[in-house]
């Protein structure tokens, strides 16, 4: 199944090039009193949602996919998590680019010994609200990358077992402020998280190890790769993250670019496309709100962080 949120706050299922709109299958959501849960209630109860779903989606409106605004698909997850240089050619480009790298080439560490980094969840957007350029006179790139969506609480998971923790998947989009900060820095402006254009449930992807991605900037195809490139799995990606702290229905996974990444600009339209998920498409524009720059490309260079991804 694939659900999809749009305009204001709706839920779809999708058929084809059609959204049927099933908003009324969420009243299965428990009601909360304050405090409210960290984690996603809508992924936490999914099972009841697409019972539900099933049940309302023959009668229920039909709207083509391009009249609607999509959304993240996940609206609050409590954790945004991200694979640092998890294809072998990428961290292969990013040490011949110092673009890529900071000026700090010998800091290219594998995954392994650099662990994942989390991402602000105020920096998820939908396919529909677009990129927005925060920092004009920074080099800001795209990475296309495959999205784990944890399905249920997962702490300490050993990778055999990982797999029964997932919900679904969906594709990101990983925008990328380049410079020697921290990556967290870098990456998380507001829209530099774009999750879309559905959530597509676990049962539909047969291998998520064997998937065809691929991102167009403009018509001009720059990442192209299969998802089997990947230096850790899906599994392991989970026992890894899991490892250090525990996992919730809606946390997110950024499972990491393969080669190809390149820089953005206001005006472009990005195509980006996962077998057996989908394409969702962003444009990119200016921040109409940016002030004068605060930080230059060389800022905190002397720290030492050269971080490709």
């Amino acid at each position: 199944m694939r659900l999809c949120r749009f305009d204001d706050d709706r839920l779809g299922v999708v058929d084809s090039s059609t959204v049927r709109d099933v908003t009324a299958a969420l009243d299965v959501l428990p009601t909360r009193p304050y405090p409210f849960p960290a984690h996603d209630m809508f992924v936490e109860h999914l099972d009841a949602v697409a019972s539900r779903v099933r049940a309302l989606a023959p009668a229920a409106r039909v709207l083509a996919i391009g009249d609607v605004t999509l959304l993240s698909p996940v609206a609050n997850p409590g954790k945004i998590v991200a694979a640092p240089v998890n294809y072998e050619k990428h961290r292969s480009e990013a040490g011949k680019d110092p673009g890529l790298h900071g000026n700090n080439p010998g800091h290219l560490f594998t995954i392994q010994s650099a662990g994942l980094f989390l991402k602000a969840t105020s920096s998820l957007a939908g396919p529909g609200q677009g990129v927005v350029i925060r920092m004009p006179d920074r080099r800001t790139d795209h990475e296309v990358e495959l999205v784990i969506v944890i399905g249920k609480r997962a702490s300490r998971v050993a990778r055999q077992d990982a797999m029964a923790h997932v919900a679904g998947y969906a594709i990101g989009l990983d925008i990328s402020i380049r410079g020697s900060e921290d990556r967290s820095f870098r990456k998380s402006p507001d829209s530099y998280t774009v999750l879309g254009p559905w959530l597509t449930t676990a049962d539909e992807i047969q291998n998520p190890g064997a998937l065809d991605l691929q991102i167009a900037v403009n018509g001009d195809v720059r990442q192209q790769s299969n998802t089997r490139h990947m230096i850790l799995g899906v599994a392991e990606l989970i026992e890894m993250a899991s490892s250090m702290y525990t996992l919730h229905p809606g946390d997110l996974i950024f499972t990491g670019t393969p080669e190809g990444v390149g820089p953005i600009h206001p005006g472009d339209e990005i195509v980006a496309t996962i077998a057996d998920i989908g394409t969702m498409t962003v444009t990119v524009r200016a921040d109409r709100d940016a002030a004068a720059p605060v930080m230059s490309a060389s800022a905190g260079a002397s720290s030492g962080r050269g971080d490709a991804t």
